[in-house]
This record gives structure tokens, C-alpha cells and sequence, in this order.
């Protein structure tokens, strides 16, 4: 279930944050805040006496890092229950964020979850973007979809070289959207959920909104390889392949 944020940034007072981070997004985000957040880079060290959110804008393999260099009673922010899905995007250090507003998702389609949601919706909106407030179950729905996204459009374009989002959005929509419906039905099967309808549209509306962007295979283990897990536990157990076009497109680019 989604809850609607409060949509005028002067009504609710953005909390002061640590941010973890200093790149586009982190900067990003400091740029939102009222001039009161504690910005720190990767490797240096999360104050003890800071009260409100740690917002980490860092890789995913950054994370320990961060997590090693925060005191562990401010542990309780950094886990699973307080996460932010980010349909915005920076395309350069000190440039505005584009938001991930579609024609298919006028509301926008960035999401928080957690206890400090309404804080980073809050600070969002005072940016000029927009973000919704999910429950756990939606939120795990939608974060599963982004991967989707983010999976599909850069494994096809991979392997058309060249090929921004919006080229493989455009020109080579077949291929895309049935990788997409494959992944989606892996994902579903394995989570034991069940996806809102019509996620291929939603899916190439956002990939219009960054038509621009530039595709690649990146960040393997955590993006792509979480499918290809599936595809090696499942060849494991004597079982078919749940990915087998995902599969063969990563080995045709000599990614696995």
C-alpha cells in the first residue's frame, strides 16, 4: 500500500542528515537540505552524536565499509528496515536530478519504506521530486521491478553496442520485453509474490523518461547475477533454467 507524501516541501521541515557519500546523488541530496547536513566520504568515519538519518549514497560493494565505519548503535538505520527505491537520476556532479515521472506513473515512482520514510520524502519534495511511501510487501514488489529494469535494459543493450535506454526501449522493444516478462516470472516464482499487471509498459515508460542514459552490464553480483543464481541453483537441483534467454544473452557478451 503506497501513502502519499506531503506534497508542499514548506509545510514539514527537512531533517538534517549524515550523508554517506559525495558523489551525484550525494551531493544530490545535500543540495535538498537546508544547509544543516553532516556530509561525510567514503572511508571517514559516521559521527556517534548525530541524531537524525544516515543516508548512504555509495556502490553497493561500499557497504561494509560504511557499515564499519558507523558506530554500531547507529546500526539500526543501515539494514533492511529503511530503504529508499530511487527512480531519479543525476546524470553529473552538481546537475538537478531527473525524476522518474512516466506517462504511465504521473505520481512519480520513487519509494521509501522504513522509519525514516517521510523524512526523505520530505526532502525529496523540497528537491522538486516526487516519492511515495510503501509497506514492506509493496516496496519488495517494486524494488524487485527496478532490478528488473535495470537488468533487462542493459543486458540488451550490451549487446547492441552503442545502444542508449531509449534505443533499446525504441528498437529493439521485442527483445526487451521478453527478457522482462522472463525475469519477472523468475523473480515471482522465487519470492512467491505476485507483480501488478502490465510491467513491461510501466518499465519501457521509465526507460523513455532516461532515454538518454547509457547501457551496460555493470555491478554483476548485484544486479544480473542475482538471476543467474537462480539459473545455477535451479541447473543445481536438476531443474530447467528459469533464465534461459537472460542466460545465453550473458554468455553471448562473455559476461558469464
Amino acid at each position: 500500500m503506497a501513502t502519499a507524501a506531503a506534497q508542499s516541501s514548506t509545510t514539514t521541515k527537512v531533517v538534517p542528515a549524515v550523508i554517506v557519500g559525495g558523489g551525484r546523488v550525494g551531493r544530490a541530496l545535500q543540495d535538498m537540505g537546508t544547509g544543516n547536513d553532516l556530509l561525510v566520504k567514503r572511508g571517514d568515519p559516521v559521527p556517534l552524536d548525530f541524531e537524525g538519518p544516515i543516508l548512504v549514497c555509495t556502490r553497493n560493494d561500499d557497504l561494509d565499509a560504511v557499515l564499519d565505519a558507523t558506530p554500531p548503535s547507529r546500526w539500526n538505520g543501515l539494514g533492511q528496515a529503511d530503504q529508499v527505491l530511487a527512480y531519479f537520476a543525476v546524470s553529473k556532479l552538481g546537475e538537478p536530478p531527473t525524476d522518474g515521472i512516466t506517462d504511465t506513473n504521473p505520481e512519480g515512482l520513487t519509494a521509501a519504506y522504513g522509519k525514516w520514510a517521510s523524512a526523505v520524502a520530505t526532502r525529496l519534495l523540497a528537491g522538486g521530486l516526487s516519492c511515495k511511501i510503501l509497506d514492506e510487501e509493496a516496496f519488495q514488489k517494486q524494488m524487485l521491478e527496478k532490478l528488473i529494469w535495470i537488468c533487462a535494459f542493459m543486458l540488451v543493450g550490451a549487446r547492441h553496442p552503442g545502444a542508449t535506454v531509449g534505443a533499446v526501449e525504441k528498437e529493439f522493444r521485442h527483445e526487451v520485453s521478453s527478457l522482462i516478462t522472463e525475469l519477472a516470472s523468475a523473480a515471482a516464482a522465487e519470492k512467491a509474490l505476485v507483480f501488478e499487471e502490465a510491467m513491461v509498459d510501466r518499465l519501457c515508460a521509465y526507460s523513455r523518461a532516461v532515454a538518454h542514459f547509457p547501457t551496460a552490464v555493470k555491478e554483476f553480483k548485484w544486479r544480473n547475477g542475482w538471476f543467474y543464481s537462480l539459473t545455477e541453483k535451479a541447473l543445481a537441483d536438476g531443474k530447467p533454467d528459469p533464465c534461459p534467454l537472460h542466460t545465453a544473452w550473458l554468455k553471448e557478451i562473455n559476461i558469464v
